[in-house]
């Protein structure tokens, strides 16, 4: 059975006469009466009911409309009622901490009126953190839209003409609230990305994709939910508080419901290794594609979970450490499905003096802090093109040359919303710049950082990942909860700092362990090293550390600083 093509409304209609559907697991997801298995035959009726609710307020093709509600069948019913109806989805981020709710508040507000949005739907259970200010646009309960009593039935729904350049997701990403950007996904990006990604990874019409990963960022709206619900896969879905509560979970519901594909940021990842290592009579023979992606893949990481989930049936060719951005839609680069892990080792010091990634014969001589082990990425996803270039020349590298990656292709964003001057900056000469340094390897993709966040110490551009991976591993300082930033020291040049999230009754020697560490990472000590509390750290709201948000906090005195209890 091929999978579905054609616009939007089209994948979304025929998937509907599949018996496939989304069951929904874990306790914050759960239906506490009925069932937790919804067809997408069920899902898209409602669909269509919401999509006239819509239409009955006003709303027309080309709309947008904001939502904000934690995972939950109303959710994924309104996103697929607003493209049915030719609306544009906001999907807004959840408050991430309720220490800045004052932040999260502001920053939503900023992109419901950045966005044009013509309605807000919110979830009963966040009605009391978000409250509508002059001017703002109407302000309305989910349940309002979906079906009942006095909503007109999906009978009425009058679905537009196909138009590939109207918008279907304005994807903001996480940046000042002063200044955010909404990536733009017409119909056309969104379905060749899909296609696209379906391709490259294998994904066929009998997956069962398991999901924990939250629907407001861009691997869970679009690579597990817009694949299944418009190629009419199975979906397990969960909420990304119930994995983080008790991370097993995840592995659980990949045994339960024979799942065949997943995916997580580095850390979660590293969060179910250790479950594993707690858990008996799991099954995770089914599992072919565990993808890693969204933040940069650890090798070690990668290897400890393929060691700890092996005793359950599961096979290292199924890892598949990809490269994704919004701007894309969501895939990039994908490996060979069955082929698991592959790494470039190469010298550490001429990749950070030179940036040119020269392969390093390990023995069991080589020192570890000698070589950096990268990932391969894969190939560009069908009808994707890459190339790296000089960041300061423009000009293209040979392999194995670290430079600025650039993407061109169908499903490549037109660019940001309202936002000209950050398009223009975005693109050149046609092509999407990505602002990651990397190299390409035998057609591959091997990423090696971000230009932004190089640190230049003592003419080496280290990069602080390699420093907040060596110093996560520490004892007493929290894995995947460490920055590591530079700023201008004596004479102008460069120093390190590194901020770390800890538990522990002996601060003093987890500092110096931290001091050590980062010496033999870049050779030069750090000039702080900042012990915070747990929780503080800035980050994205999918969770992704925030280097220069942390680095304006040190600088202004405001990181809250670890104190043993």
């Amino acid at each position: 059975m091929s999978l579905i093509t054609g616009s939007i409304t089209d994948r979304l209609q025929r998937a509907a006469d599949r018996p496939t559907g989304v069951r929904f697991v874990g306790s914050s997801v759960t239906p506490t009466e009925g069932p937790d298995f919804f067809s997408w035959g069920q899902i898209h009726d409602e669909a269509r009911a919401v999509g006239a609710a819509l239409q009955a307020r006003g709303l027309v093709p080309g709309d947008h409309v904001a939502i904000l509600g934690p995972t939950s069948r109303s959710l994924m019913t309104i996103i697929q009622g607003c493209w049915l109806s030719g609306i544009a989805s906001m999907v807004l981020p959840l408050p991430m901490r309720m220490a800045s709710l004052e932040a999260f508040v502001e920053s939503t507000r900023a992109r419901i009126l950045h966005g044009d949005a013509k309605l807000v739907l919110i979830d009963d259970a966040l009605a009391a953190f978000y409250q509508s200010g002059p001017g703002d646009p109407p302000l309305e309960p989910m349940a309002a839209v979906m079906p009942r009593p006095g909503n007109p039935s999906g009978e009425r729904l009058e679905i537009p003409a196909n138009d590939p350049e109207r918008l279907v997701i304005l994807q903001y990403t996480s940046g000042s609230t002063s200044e955010p950007k909404g990536v733009m996904i017409p119909d056309r990006v969104l379905t060749a990305n899909i296609d696209a990604s379906c391709a490259a990874a294998e994904l066929g019409p009998d997956e069962v994709m398991v999901s924990w990963l939250p629907l407001y960022h861009d691997m869970g709206l679009v690579g597990f939910l817009s694949i299944p619900m418009t190629n009419g896969c199975q979906l397990v879905q969960a909420a990304p508080q119930d994995f983080m509560a008790h991370p097993g979970n995840w592995m659980q519901w990949i045994s339960d419901n024979r799942g065949t594909a997943t995916a997580g940021p580095n850390f979660s990842w590293v969060l179910a290794t250790r479950a594993l290592k707690r858990m008996e009579g799991l099954d995770l023979s089914q599992l072919t594609l565990a993808l890693s992606g969204a933040e940069p893949v650890d090798p070690s990481a990668v290897e400890a979970f393929v060691a700890a989930a092996a005793r359950f049936g599961f096979k290292p060719g199924s890892v598949f450490p990809a490269f994704g951005m919004a701007e894309v839609a969501i895939g990039g680069a994908f490996p060979p499905r069955h082929r698991g892990l592959r790494t470039d080792d190469v010298d550490r010091v001429v990749l950070e003096r030179d940036r040119v990634a020269r392969p390093i014969d390990m023995t069991p001589d080589t020192e570890a802090d000698a070589v950096r082990r990268l990932p391969l990425l894969g190939r560009p996803v069908p009808d994707l093109e890459m190339c790296i270039v000089h960041p300061d020349t423009r000009q293209e590298l040979p392999e194995r040359h670290v430079g600025e990656l650039l993407i061109r292709g169908t499903s490549v964003t037109p660019g940001y919303y309202k936002r000209p001057d950050a398009t223009a900056a975005m693109f050149r000469d046609g092509w999407l710049c990505t602002g990651d340094l990397g190299y390409m390897l035998d057609g591959e993709l091997v990423l090696c950082g971000r230009i932004k966040d190089v640190i230049i110490v003592g003419g080496r551009n280290v990069f602080p990942e390699d420093i907040e991976r060596a110093v996560g591993g520490l004892d007493g300082v929290r894995a995947g909860n460490v920055i590591a930033f530079g700023i201008e020291g004596y004479k102008g040049k460069e120093t390190v700092i590194v901020v770390a999230e800890v538990r522990t009754e002996d601060p003093l020697a987890v500092r110096e362990a931290i001091h050590h560490r980062t010496i033999e990472v870049c050779g030069l000590p750090p000039r702080d090293v900042m012990l915070v509390k747990a929780g503080t750290l800035p980050k994205t709201s999918s969770g992704k550390l925030q280097r220069a948000k942390c680095r304006e906090q040190y600088l202004n005195e405001e990181l809250e600083l670890f104190a043993p209890s």
